[in-house]
Order: C-alpha cells, then structure tokens, then sequence
C-alpha cells in the first residue's frame, strides 16, 4: 500500500525529482533540498530548477555521516521570509492546521508533507475514540512528535495530547503551531523518549493513541543516546505496556534506509501483544511530483484495537 497526500491540500507541492534532489513549493516559497531517495533524472532542466526556487539547501561537512548527514546551509536564491506559515486542510471535516515553517541548520523545514496520510488517521481514530466514550478524552501520547502536527491532529479530534521532544526549541516551535491553529490545553514534555515511556509503564499509566516516528540517531536532553536499530524493538515493547489493550490506535513511522512495511510489522508483532480484534495495516508514505514521479520516502505501520 502506498499513500499520498490529498489534492485539496494546495499549499504543499512537489515539483520535480531527481539526480538527488526534490524541487518543492510551500505556500509561495520554493525550494530545492537534498534527497538520496530521488535517483532519477530531473524532467525539467538544471536552468529552470534555479529559476523558480527562492532557496536551495547545501549539504554541508556532515554529509554522510550518521547522525549528521542533513546538516549543511542555504543559498538564498530569491528574496524571501525567513519563517512563514501554511496551512493544511484536511480531507475530514474539523482537521485544519496551520503550521510555521523555517529555515534550520538542517534540511529540514518543519513539517514532512508526506505524513499528511497519518494525519488522517490520527483525526479519524481519535474521533472514533471520543465518539465511542464522551464522558472521558481518548488520551493521545506522541512521542518524538517535532513540530507538532500529529499532535495538533489528535487535539483537533478531541484528544487529552501529551506531546513529547527530546529538542526544547522544536517543543517550543510546536506550541507555536497549536496557538497558530487556535487549540490549547496540549501537555508539552522535554525528555528522552524511552525514559518517559518506560517509567510511564512502571506506574501503569495507559494511553489509548501513541505515535512513534523516531530519528535513525538522536540524544535525549541529558544526552542519551539513540539508535533505532538498537532502541527500536525495546521501545516498541514500553510502548505496548502503556498503549490501551482495547479501545485504542498505534501510529509507527519509519524513515531509515533498508526498512520495509514488512519489517515494520514484524516488529509491531513481536513486541507487542495485539490481542483479538487487533488490525494492523502497513505501506509507504510518498509524493508524486508533476511529473508523475512517485518518490517513496518512509514506511508506516498502523494498529488498531476494537
């Protein structure tokens, strides 16, 4: 299965792929950034690239090297904003973000336009959460959560959100993005991911929503280290001892290099105990640019509890 965007959202576009690279639009500003995953030919050419971009990112000294690869700089190409907002609409009634982007010493620019899919099927879970028990909110965990999408996803749907970064300024950036959107009331946590959840576990705390979508490396704000190979699967087993064993939904996002759906699910059924009425779907998260060129750039892994 694989999964785009939907066409009513008119403030993200991508342009063209290829050689390495994705010419895209958000809102009125254009760019070109660095991606490994685009091994084709460009449709339109080099010229034409630099014409329409306001800005292209330059991978800097940590280019392939781990942990360090999306560092480098930007070439102003064009007058522009430094920060600026877009918004999503969603394809669900009542699911419409706004969202600041920027640019960062990485490539990054503050939202990854193909989650839009997993977006939905936060809305669309919470709601059937809040729906099915009105007398309490479904309580909705995030982890790695940046920006806060996802986030502000749940929250729109009705959720107690608790949204959790190891990054102070990104947690920061995210409370931006949920007054942006004209919510309140999300519960903000700086720390390390696997500290949380398992300490959580040990005070049998349950969350009927957890979103996982982890960094290949990181560090936790004390300086714990992360690496998904090796943190993955003992995460995962944490977060099935706080993730509701009826009732309840399971987000995994995956952008490392060589992990497939079928991995992923692997994964899910291992470490955690699905129990009867337990479904869990898996695929690709992609963006087709004009040209009708399909770039795949991660892999999800849903589960739902009746």
């Amino acid at each position: 299965m694989v999964e785009y965007p939907g066409t009513q959202w008119k403030d993200y576009e991508l342009l063209d792929s290829g050689r390495g690279e994705k010419l895209e639009r958000f809102g009125k500003t254009i760019m070109i950034r660095p991606e490994p995953k685009a091994l084709w030919d460009k449709t339109m050419g080099e010229a034409e690239w630099r014409r329409l971009a306001h800005v292209c990112f330059r991978p800097g000294a940590g280019f392939g090297k781990a942990g360090k690869e999306d560092s480098g700089t930007w070439e102003r190409l064009k007058a522009m904003d430094d920060q600026w907002y877009i918004r999503y609409p969603g394809m669900q009634q009542g699911l419409d973000l706004r969202l600041r982007l920027g640019l960062t010493a990485f490539k990054h620019v503050g939202v990854f336009p193909e989650q839009a899919p997993n977006w939905e099927f936060i809305y669309s879970n919470t709601r059937r959460l809040a729906e099915g028990s009105p007398a309490s909110l479904p309580k909705v965990l995030n982890l790695f959560a940046y920006t806060g999408a996802a986030s502000l996803a749940a929250k729109q749907a009705g959720a107690d959100v608790t949204h959790l970064d190891s990054v102070r300024q990104v947690v920061t950036w995210a409370r931006g993005n949920m007054e942006a959107s004209g919510l309140d009331g999300i519960r903000w946590v700086v720390e390390d991911a696997m500290k949380f959840a398992q300490r959580e576990a040990r005070r049998g705390k349950l969350y009927d929503g957890i979103i996982l979508d982890p960094p290949a490396y990181g560090h936790g704000p004390d300086g714990e280290k992360w690496k998904l190979d090796e943190c993955l699967f003992d995460m995962l087993r944490s977060v099935g001892r706080i993730l509701s064993p009826e009732h309840s939904f399971m987000v995994l996002n995956l952008y490392s290099n060589g992990y497939s759906a079928a991995l992923g699910e692997t994964l899910v059924r291992e470490a955690l105990d699905l129990g009867a009425g337990a479904e869990m779907t898996s695929g690709e998260l992609a963006l087709n640019d004009k040209f009708g060129k399909a770039l795949p750039l991660s892999i999800f892994v849903r589960l739902t509890k009746a």
